[in-house]
């Protein structure tokens, strides 16, 4: 099991010790550190300005929004960000829901299997840098007409085989994880759902063409993990995102949290949390559903959990910090 640091999308300002955090983390053992992105901050630039001040850390999006960026220009990021890091980029790329999608980028949502289909081809393509970059799909048509020109990237980057790792929930979003990407970045990983993952998993190993096979690829499960003697005080902290998540945005991710057995409380939180009272939604999400998701205890049954994870087939867990005594700790709990 090894460790990514989650420093997420900002919310008004910026965080104040993120590159502390950063330093740490590489200092701590970590594997990787992550950006997110939703509609404020992006998450190329804090991977570049944080992570310029790294040498061995891996440095990951996760997640970049397909519809954010065309593919190449999204290639063109992260060939960017891997020559100045020196070969540590990981594009980790997620479709998001149709609030966002359509909200917030003014585009289509329909078909976002095949659109990441085409995405990830065309932007292996920037990165194999074999010829003319070129995509005869209907979602990134290359050339688009004919006053384009295929190209092929001026600069030569750096790594054909750069790992692009997608964000997924559903079933079929998941297989294709396990068909064309390098890894799957599990957003709320459940035990109690670990089965289904791996056969959603194996489903698009055994695909004609697959890119990997379940011993080289990459399972890396979000995750709060925290030691605790008041897991009911650790569990309450969480709710407030959660009670955003399963009521605020829509069915997107709150599909995740039915397919685990919740609907009720998907029900019971989304109506109050579009009603305004999201004290109330929040306080609707039972511990129980925390406790599937997050890691909490006291030491020995965080460890216990951990292995739990690791042996359901997790490779990374990529979990948020506050300070660099969290970070500390939490290098200890796998061995640093």
């Amino acid at each position: 099991m090894r460790l990514g640091l989650q420093l997420g999308y900002w919310g008004a300002q910026p965080p104040v010790n993120a590159g502390e955090l950063v330093a740490a983390a590489e200092r701590c053992g970590f594997d990787a550190v992550f950006a997110a992105e939703s509609w404020g901050s992006d998450a190329f630039t804090p991977l570049a300005w944080w992570g310029s001040a790294t040498s061995r850390i891996r440095l990951g999006t996760s997640v970049a929004q397909l519809s954010a960026r065309t593919p190449t220009a999204c290639a063109m990021h992260a060939l960017t960000l891997d020559h100045l890091s020196g070969g540590r980029a990981i594009l980790g790329l997620g479709v998001s829901g149709p609030q966002v999608v359509e909200g917030w980028y003014g585009q289509s949502f329909a078909r976002p299997l095949a659109r990441t289909r085409e995405y990830v081809d065309v932007a292996r393509q920037v990165l194999a840098r074999q010829g003319p970059v070129v995509n005869a799909g209907p979602h990134y048509p290359l050339p688009r007409s004919s006053e384009g020109k295929a190209l092929r990237p001026i600069t030569h980057p750096l790594r054909a085989d750069l790992p692009i790792w997608l964000g997924a929930e559903g079933p079929k979003n998941v297989a294709l994880a396990a068909e064309i990407a390098d890894g799957w970045l599990a957003v709320y990983f459940s035990l109690r759902m670990a089965e289904q993952y791996n056969a959603w998993l194996d489903e698009g190993f055994a695909r004609p063409g697959a890119r990997r096979g379940r011993g080289d690829f990459e399972v890396v499960a979000g995750a709060q993990v925290v030691v605790a003697d008041d897991p009911k005080a650790a569990f309450a902290a969480m709710k407030p995102v959660l009670a955003l998540y399963l009521g605020g945005m829509g069915s997107f991710h709150a599909s995740l949290f039915r397919r685990m057995g919740y609907g009720d409380v998907v029900d019971e939180v989304a109506a109050r949390f579009l009603d305004g009272e999201r004290a109330e939604a929040a306080a609707a999400i039972p511990d129980e559903l925390v406790d599937d998701i997050a890691i909490v205890g006291d030491e020995a049954k965080v460890r216990e959990r951990i292995g739990q994870w690791e042996r359901a087939g997790v490779t990374m867990l990529s979990v948020g910090a506050g300070s660099v005594a969290e970070i500390e700790t939490l290098a200890g709990l796998v061995g640093g």
